[in-house]
């Protein structure tokens, strides 16, 4: 079947939009984003300055659209919990593995002087992902409690902590902050491992 003007129309401004995205990545990962002017995104995208203003009013919500994307690319395999996890869901293990590898870009992006807009799309994320789990597991440890109340309460404490982990030098492995994570989250307890090192354990 014949492609259609709208799908062609749809898809030139979806290639579009992400060559402004990976053009503010690319230029928030080398520390120039906050400098940058729309000449210098829209040299990097390829695109005129007129495209720029059709998709976007500011570079924050650029750059907030940027970091989204790359989320959702780096947990796109990972599987919602159907029940109650007993250690730290794959979709998390998977945000701590791209957190770490751009972590100079969100430790600035999450510190004092980091992009409010960006840190509270971050935030909503994660308050949309911990609200998925608790719903999809059936559990009753959050009962009589708001499932916002629960989903925030959730994201503050993984951000929080992640962001602590992300300013530590030398920075422990992913498995060390997926345990802080995890018994942030539980509580005190034993120290559980994180999938790939239970794997790994479990084939020896």
């Amino acid at each position: 079947m014949a492609e259609s003007t709208d799908d062609r129309v749809d898809a030139r401004v979806e290639r579009t939009r992400r060559a402004l995205q990976q053009a503010a990545l690319e230029l928030a990962r080398a520390g120039r984003f906050d400098d940058a002017t729309v000449a210098d995104i829209t040299d990097a995208a390829g695109v005129n300055r007129s495209s720029y203003y059709q998709h976007y009013d500011d570079r924050d919500s650029l750059l907030a659209d940027a970091i989204e994307a790359a989320e959702i690319e780096a947990a796109a395999s990972a599987p919602t919990p159907t029940s109650v996890p007993a250690q730290l869901p794959p979709s998390m293990i998977a945000a701590l593995r791209h957190f770490e590898t751009d972590a100079d870009l969100y430790r600035r992006l999450l510190g004092e002087r980091g992009s409010p807009i960006v840190a509270a799309r971050i935030r909503s994320r994660f308050e949309a992902q911990a609200r998925a789990g608790v719903i999809s597991s059936g559990t009753t440890a959050f009962e009589g409690l708001p499932i916002d109340i629960v989903a925030a309460g959730i994201a503050g404490s993984c951000l929080a902590v992640i962001q602590a982990w992300l300013e530590l030098d030398p920075r422990p492995s992913i498995e060390t902050a997926a345990d802080w994570v995890w018994r942030v989250l539980v509580g005190p307890g034993e120290p559980i491992s994180a999938p790939e090192r239970d794997g790994a354990q479990s084939s020896r």
